[in-house]
């Protein structure tokens, strides 16, 4: 007589610890690495909390990552009707995620990221010289964690970055789990238009911006329609931002929290892309942005995913693994061979790593220089957390100096 499937977990779980995935995740490795969970939709899914078993799943043919599949695993509402209807295309497969994804390649390069730096310095330094002129307290998240991520990105692409909290409604809206397919919809539409209208300008007046390179080399040649730009450009803004502002405004948190950890970045600066590297890992933000259904029956740790069901790699779960990372739970910015999977693994991993990464050491650099006496505003029970987003991150860091 077989034995019955044990009872599908609720998914998501939330963090006990912002610096650390949910508690329940080291017992899912342990006991039940292919588990079953039932979403906040009601659907059922899997989830694969081991990092090889992350990294097999994420590089293997078999899986999809198509939004528009019947079983694929959202976790919000709104979130598979509106993807549906705007395609984003890291919510494709190839062939058509490769091409999308080669007309971003060459502006992401190290070659041309690194090349950015002084304008991302100059930049990071204007936001920080606001912040202080307008004193404190005032809430971090917003005044520059937000403010760097999202003058950075705009910038890239050519788009004026005069209210910087439109950008961070739309994502709000379009990545928080309860807003429905009518909510996401009319943010992301929000955001269309806007961009409908710079391609248009664009199309006139080409300038040294990515929109117009797009339009020029993609567009005009009718290699892409209108609709298939807008929604290239729209992810690429809202998760170019929302990650990076979640990184910068969590790992500012964790530094206030941790005075040695500070103080060694401080004493050794060279140490910053490693620190980058090991808070990527530790924090993870984008846990369950990796949603894929099954095409065919694949094994994983000796449980089989049948063909059609859906499947999430938990990136926190891979990532405070002990099999791959030795005592993952402590944060040492002198850790080697930090092979995490912060990014994903596999051809959907992200195309912006590199400009994350150095936006992420420029701002944190420039902080813990010129503001030494950062302190939160408050008591630390007060901070802000977004447990019900895509990507995890706090809503509110109130600090002064």
């Amino acid at each position: 007589m077989s034995t019955p499937p044990p009872t599908p977990r609720d998914f998501p779980m939330r963090r006990g610890c912002p610096f650390a995935a949910p508690e329940e995740y080291a017992a899912l490795r342990t006991e039940d690495p292919v588990a079953r969970v039932t979403l906040p939709t009601g659907r059922e899914a899997w989830v694969v909390s081991r990092y090889d078993d992350v990294r097999e799943l994420l590089s293997d043919p078999r899986v999809s990552a198509d939004i528009t599949r019947p079983n694929f695993p959202a976790l919000g509402e709104g979130e598979q009707e509106a993807g549906a209807k705007f395609r984003p295309f890291i919510r494709t497969d190839a062939p058509e995620h490769t091409r999308y994804r080669r007309m971003l390649l060459p502006v992401f390069t190290v070659r041309r990221v690194r090349a950015m730096r002084p304008a991302v310095q100059a930049r990071v330094d204007e936001i920080l010289d606001a912040m202080l002129a307008g004193g404190g307290p005032t809430d971090f998240v917003a005044a520059y964690a937000n403010a760097v991520s999202t003058s950075v990105i705009c910038e890239l692409l050519g788009v004026p970055r005069e209210n910087l909290e439109f950008f961070r409604d739309v994502t709000r809206i379009s990545g928080s789990r309860h807003s429905t397919a009518a909510q996401v919809s009319e943010a992301l539409g929000g955001l269309f238009g806007l961009l409908a209208e710079l391609v248009a300008q664009r199309r006139d007046e080409p300038r040294d911006d990515l929109i117009s390179r797009l339009v020029t080399e993609q567009l005009a040649p009718g290699h892409v329609t209108m609709e298939q730009l807008l929604s290239t450009l729209g992810i690429t803004i809202n998760a170019g931002r929302e990650t990076t502002t979640s990184m910068i405004a969590l790992s500012t948190l964790l530094l206030l929290d941790r005075p040695d950890l500070r103080e060694e970045l401080r004493r050794d600066p060279s140490l910053m892309p490693a620190a980058v590297d090991e808070l990527l890992r530790v924090l993870s933000v984008a846990d369950s942005i990796p949603l894929r259904v099954a095409a065919e029956d694949i094994e994983l740790s000796g449980r089989t995913v049948p063909a059609d069901d859906g499947v999430i790699a938990l990136l926190a779960g891979a990532n405070h693994d002990p099999e791959q990372f030795d005592h993952p739970e402590r944060v040492d910015f002198r850790r080697t061979d930090n092979h995490h999977v912060a990014f994903g693994f596999g051809v959907h991993q992200c195309v912006g790593q590199h400009l994350a990464r150095l936006e992420l050491e420029i701002a944190l650099e420039t902080l813990l220089r010129r503001v030494p006496t950062l302190r939160l505003a408050g008591e630390r029970d007060q901070v802000v957390v977004k447990h019900d987003s895509a990507t995890f991150g706090l809503e509110e860091l109130r600090v002064t100096w």
